[in-house]
C-alpha cells in the first residue's frame, strides 16, 4: 500500500471512556486519536453495550444509519446506530445496538462467570453490522483494524461476501490479537449461522466445535497484517500466523505504555 492508507476504520470491542480503562480499551481510545493527529481519517465503532450510560455520555440515535435489519439464526435483528463524540479528541465514536444482544450490562460473561450462550450470534450480528454501516455511510476504508474476539468474524466477512464491493474493494484488514477467551467454546451451529453471501461454511473450517483460538484463528485466516497487542497469546494462535506468512507486529509493552506504539501501527498500515 505504500504511503496511501488515507481512512482507517477502528472497529473495536472496548473503548474508554464508554468502559473502564483497560489495555484494549485505552489503545481503543488513544489509537485513532493519534492515527488522525497523523492526517488520516478515521471512523471508530464499538458495540453498545449495556452498561454505557447513554444519558452521561450523549448518545444520541442516528437515524438515517439505523433501520436495517440482518437475520441471525433465522431471526430477524434489527440494528440501531447511535453516536457520540469524545470532545477532547475530536473523535466521533459509532455504536452498534439491540436490544436482544447488547441491553445486558456485562459483555462477554453473566455475573456468574459463565460466557453467554449467544456470543457467536452477537459477533455475527456485530461483524456485518458494521460492514452494512459503513456501506451506508458511503466511506471506503484503506484499512480496517479489529480489536477483540467480538470483530473477529468481520474479515471473513470483508474477503468473501463484500471483497467486490467498492466500499471495500481496496481495504486491507490488520487484526489486532489479545490474552482473551482461549478456551471459551462457541456452538456447534456456529458457521451455520455465520453463512451470509460468498461466505459458506467451508470458508469457515475453524468454527466447527470452536474455542476462541479457532474463532481468532478465523480472523488471521482472512487478515493481511497482525498486532500482538498482548504478550502472553496462545502459541497455537501466533504459530497460525507464522504458518501464513503473515507480517507480524510483535507486542512491546514499554511503547504500549509510552504511546510510541501509535507510530509503529500508523507505519504498518501503510506498509500492507
Amino acid at each position: 500500500m505504500g504511503d496511501s492508507a488515507k481512512r482507517v476504520l477502528f472497529v473495536n470491542s472496548e473503548i474508554f471512556p464508554y468502559l473502564p480503562e483497560s489495555r484494549m480499551a485505552l489503545i481503543g481510545r488513544y489509537l485513532p486519536q493519534g492515527v488522525q493527529e497523523r492526517k488520516k481519517e478515521i471512523r471508530s465503532f464499538m458495540p453498545r453495550w449495556g452498561c454505557i450510560n447513554e444519558r452521561k455520555n450523549q448518545l444520541h440515535e442516528v437515524i438515517r444509519l439505523s433501520g436495517m435489519n440482518i437475520i441471525v439464526g433465522d431471526v430477524d435483528r434489527p440494528i440501531v446506530i447511535k453516536v457520540a463524540s469524545i470532545s477532547a479528541a475530536r473523535l466521533q465514536v459509532y455504536f452498534i445496538d439491540n436490544e436482544d444482544f447488547f441491553k445486558r450490562k456485562q459483555l462477554s460473561y453473566d455475573e456468574s462467570g459463565k460466557f453467554f450462550e449467544d456470543n457467536a450470534e452477537r459477533a455475527i450480528f456485530f461483524a456485518r453490522s458494521v460492514l452494512e454501516t459503513v456501506k451506508k455511510l458511503r466511506w471506503a476504508p484503506d484499512v480496517i483494524h479489529c480489536h477483540g474476539w467480538i470483530s473477529h468474524l468481520l474479515p471473513a466477512y470483508l474477503k468473501k461476501t463484500y471483497i467486490d464491493d467498492p466500499i471495500f474493494s481496496s481495504s486491507k484488514i490488520v487484526l489486532s490479537l489479545y490474552n482473551e477467551i482461549a478456551q471459551e467454546s462457541f456452538p456447534q451451529n456456529f458457521a451455520k449461522d455465520a453463512v451470509f453471501g460468498n461466505l459458506t461454511e467451508k470458508d469457515l473450517p475453524f468454527l466447527s466445535n470452536a474455542t476462541g483460538i479457532e474463532l481468532a484463528k478465523t480472523g488471521i485466516q482472512y487478515s493481511d497484517g497482525i498486532i500482538l497487542g498482548s504478550d502472553s497469546i496462545d502459541p497455537k494462535i501466533t504459530d497460525y500466523c507464522k504458518e501464513l506468512g503473515l507480517p507480524v507486529l510483535p507486542f512491546d509493552e514499554a511503547k504500549i505504555e509510552s504511546g510510541a506504539y501509535i507510530d509503529d501501527y500508523n507505519s504498518f498500515y501503510d506498509q500492507l
